[in-house]
């Protein structure tokens, strides 16, 4: 019987890289599920891909909630993953772009054939397992700031609206 000569085996502090760590959704699960949601199908004779969410968006009311859902589960993933919370803000942002958006009839349902929230949600989840944590792209927290404003802008017009009408009103 021979001695056992292996060496300990040293984990880093945190535990697993990033890298390393292992989700119930897979990669292959999540492109799987990006591909049905935003470009399953072609238009014929075109390049034009579409997938389930513009179709289920089509249903008044529940259509975008459901796809929604859905795409949360590249979010999921991300945060199992232990990913930067810039990079899940971002995510989140894409499937709220989508949603609100994509509530509008007729013209919400053309943005989600080119919006691709899912697609855009797991090409940041691929990049963030490719770089060092902590070393976001200035683009990831522009993209943010813009969206904070435009949330700013949207949540202002109403009140300044509301404002202006009791004003005139009082007079």
């Amino acid at each position: 019987m021979q001695p056992y000569d292996a060496e300990p085996e040293i984990i880093p502090p945190g535990g697993r890289s990033r890298r390393e760590q292992t989700s119930v959704l897979d990669d292959q699960m999540l492109n799987l599920l990006a591909s049905l949601l935003d470009d399953a199908f072609r238009i014929p004779g075109t390049n034009l891909r579409f997938g389930l969410d513009p179709v289920i968006g089509l249903i008044p009311g529940v259509g975008d909630f459901l796809t929604s859902i859905a795409s949360f589960l590249v979010v999921l993933a991300a945060w199992q993953r232990r990913m930067p919370k810039v990079t899940i803000a971002r995510m989140v942002s894409n499937i709220a772009i989508d949603t609100i958006v994509g509530a509008i009839p007729v013209a919400g349902d053309a943005f989600d054939v080119a919006w691709k929230s899912n697609r855009k949600n797991l090409a940041l989840l691929q990049r963030e397992q490719t770089i060092e944590a902590g070393t976001q792209s200035w683009r990831d927290w522009l993209f943010l700031l813009g969206v904070v404003v435009l949330l700013g802008i949207l949540i202002a017009i109403p009140i300044a609206v509301l404002l202006v009408v009791v004003h005139l009103l009082r007079r």
